[in-house]
């Protein structure tokens, strides 16, 4: 007969056994989910938006989903095809035409039908005494390092979207594929999103409350993000080139994707564009429409975010600005367009987690844990 004392020695002589064999599981589950990161690695940008595109169109799926009466593959194809429509035709209409307007840009520079030396120094010429005075006496005179600065950076930036598209002309297979991948890839995540969603919840290796709270933060940051940060970029970015385009400004679709981008950062704004613009047509003379151009921005483009986010976002998410600003320039500067919405979310999720151990820690609240 087995006594407790042979029982707790047999346990005993498995427990290295058994911690070895999870180690080991532990290592080969690390090496194979590092060797899956850097498989699809290319792909990041049509993971990321494929998943944020099926998170933001979740309700219209479901919508859709009732209204046919629970038929998930017709539901989620109508989707697909609502995304395409929507998003996919008029990003790539908008490209198209975004590169024919800085390569027309591009050339006028290049051959001297837009100077900029004549621009700075008619807007010399035109300046007050007294604004020319303060020039002076704040040691800014060096108008030539000044112009040659703002030249160098236009054409650098007409460079890059020009370059840009030619790339993506010479690579149009990897951007079918990508494009392909990210509507692929929406489609599964709208048809199975309850199925794949459980799978993750289980997987996840955390207490089911912080677990929880962790994907309720990370959907509704997702939202928040592309609502208050990306459609109120878009519309501005819209509003503003419409303005410029009705004042017979130049390449009108570049200022206004500059406008929309330059709308990411809390701290910058659409003013780091169109201010210098309203500045130099009332200093050139054309006053109406420096002047239409000042009400606009201040009235029209500016008073778009205080009114739309609040509308889009409402109390979703409550992120310092400083933050935001912080996260987005980060994002940019690492994955590009991507880092718009991977910034964020990775900043709002570094916030919660934080949040949920102060509310929980033990060192914090004794030995008061979370159940």
């Amino acid at each position: 007969m087995l006594t407790f004392t042979d029982a707790m020695q047999g346990m005993l002589a498995k427990m290295p056994t058994r911690r070895l064999e999870d180690g080991g599981f532990l290592v080969l589950l690390l090496v194979v989910s590092v060797a899956f990161a850097w498989l699809v690695m290319p792909f990041f940008g049509s993971i990321v938006w494929g998943l944020i595109v099926a998170i933001l169109f979740r309700p219209v799926y479901v919508k859709i989903e009732r209204a046919l009466g629970g038929r998930p593959n017709t539901a989620a194809s109508l989707c697909i095809l609502l995304i395409v429509a929507l998003v996919v035709l008029p990003a790539l209409l908008l490209g198209v035409s975004l590169v024919q307007e800085a390569a027309s840009l591009y050339t006028q520079l290049q051959t001297g039908q837009i100077d900029l030396a004549e621009m700075f120094d008619q807007v010399r010429k035109s300046l007050p005494g007294w604004a020319d005075q303060m020039i002076v006496s704040a040691g800014w005179t060096d108008l030539d390092a000044a112009r040659r600065m703002v030249g160098s950076s236009l054409t650098g930036i007409l460079q890059s979207i020009v370059g840009s598209a030619l790339g993506v002309g010479q690579s149009a297979l990897q951007l079918l594929a990508a494009l392909g991948i990210m509507l692929y890839l929406a489609f599964f995540l709208l048809r199975d999103g309850d199925k794949i969603a459980d799978k993750v919840k289980h997987a996840l290796p955390l207490r089911p409350s912080i677990r929880d709270r962790l994907i309720r933060h990370f959907i509704v940051v997702i939202r928040a993000t592309m609502k208050g940060t990306v459609v109120v970029a878009l519309v501005q970015g819209i509003v503003g080139g419409l303005i410029f385009w009705s004042l017979g400004i130049e390449a009108p679709i570049l200022w206004g994707l500059l406008m929309g981008l330059f709308s990411l950062l809390p701290a910058v704004g659409t003013g780091i564009i169109w201010v210098p613009v309203a500045a130099y047509l009332l200093v050139t003379g054309s006053i109406t429409e420096g002047l239409i151009l000042t009400f606009c921005g201040l009235f029209v483009i500016g008073m778009i975010d205080n009114i739309l986010r609040p509308i889009l976002v409402g109390q979703d998410t409550k992120m310092p600005e400083f933050v935001i600003l912080i996260a987005t320039v980060a994002g940019l500067s690492l994955m590009g367009l991507n880092g718009v919405i991977v910034g964020p979310v990775v900043a709002a999720l570094f916030l919660a987690v934080w949040e949920i151990v102060g509310r929980t820690h033990p060192l914090i609240h004794g030995e008061k844990r979370e159940g």
